[in-house]
């Protein structure tokens, strides 16, 4: 059985962590698996939306600590830092980077990495009864994953700084009222609720849509009137696509648009 699957249908490539009898902690082929996945749908010419889940009761109980318990695998037996050091293929660092949008379908807890795996994606749906553990600094570590960079850009300094600091577990209802996840549904409907805005999103115009998830993403670190500028420089091409000129003919015309990302 495959740690993880791969599917596209309707427009929306679906990733799913397929470990559940170790509740979906990542092994380290499963890194590189998962780099690979996240790669393959960002250029997957049949998929515009990506959903990332999980089987079993857990989304991601973080990076697997069998190994590094025996001084083996990620984190055992690492005492001196790399001369140099590459993440360009890392799970963070591909998902932060990829043009279209990522909707996590939070179908049970995420703790440690699987919360950082979670954060990293643009939207979340989270089931009812899932958690989310920051459990970071209770295993001797820090959150390595992007937690450090989400949590305060999301929450402010001080709440992240709390959560963080504490190594604090949020229930949904917690989630939801800081905002760290779009919906609370029941369990059940965690991967309707997640399909069916994927599919709300693959509606649109594709180009415009990715466009605007890198406008956004570079507005994160750059003054206003830089940020305008880059978003007149998408605004170019955009203009000049078969999807601008199907926007304006299907509102002229009262109907659906059926854009093809060209």
């Amino acid at each position: 059985m495959s740690a993880l699957t791969y599917e596209t249908s309707d427009h929306v490539a679906t990733i799913t962590l397929n470990r559940p009898e170790r509740m979906n902690t990542i092994s380290p082929a499963m890194l590189d698996e998962l780099c690979d996945m996240l790669k393959r749908a960002n250029k997957d010419a049949e998929a515009r939306v990506v959903v990332l889940t999980g089987t079993g009761r857990a989304f991601c109980a973080g990076l697997d600590l069998t190994e590094a318990s025996r001084g083996e695998g990620i984190g055992g037996g690492q005492r001196q830092a790399p001369e140099t050091l590459d993440l360009s293929h890392t799970p963070p660092t591909v998902l932060f980077d990829m043009d279209k949008p990522v909707i996590c379908a939070l179908n049970g807890s995420a703790a440690g990495y699987g919360m950082d795996l979670a954060l990293g994606c643009d939207i979340r749906i989270m089931a009812n009864n899932a958690k989310l553990a920051a459990a970071f600094v209770k295993r001797g570590v820090l959150p390595e994953s992007g937690g450090t960079w989400f949590l305060p850009r999301m929450l402010g300094w001080a709440k992240a700084a709390e959560i963080i600091f504490t190594g604090r577990t949020l229930d949904a209802a917690q989630c939801l009222a800081e905002g760290l996840v779009n919906a609370v549904v029941p369990a059940d409907q965690v991967a309707a609720e997640a399909r069916k805005l994927a599919l709300e999103i693959a509606a649109n115009a594709p180009l415009a849509v990715r466009a605007a998830k890198r406008m956004m993403r570079m507005g994160l670190d750059e003054p206003f009137g830089t940020h305008v500028q880059h978003v007149y420089l998408q605004l170019l091409p955009l203009f000049a696509s078969e999807d601008f000129k199907e926007g304006i003919a299907s509102f002229l015309e009262k109907r659906p648009a059926a854009f093809k990302g060209r």
